[in-house]
């Protein structure tokens, strides 16, 4: 967190929306003392990192992805439903 004076934030707003749209959270300070905060609107994405499972190695068997569900199993994907009970509205 960042602490910058009125007069600093006023010459360098656009620095500091930048900075804010970025992630981080700036304090504006009038004669020293907490003011304001300017912080972004929403978290930033995660960052989507390409490979991150290749450590994993690859599916001993990837004709299974292929394969016929079980009815059970294809029974429980067609007719359950999406949220549990308590979330439904």
């Amino acid at each position: 967190m960042r602490i910058v004076n009125v007069h600093q934030a006023k010459t360098h707003l656009s620095r500091l929306i930048d900075d804010a749209h970025a992630g981080e959270t700036i304090v504006l300070a009038k004669a020293g003392q907490p003011w304001a905060r300017l912080m972004p609107l929403a978290p930033p994405p995660p960052q989507r990192i390409p490979g991150r499972l290749r450590s994993q190695g690859p599916l001993t068997n990837p004709n299974v992805l292929l394969e016929p569900m079980p009815a059970d199993e294809l029974a429980c994907w067609e007719n359950g439903a999406l949220l549990p009970a308590s979330e439904q509205p």
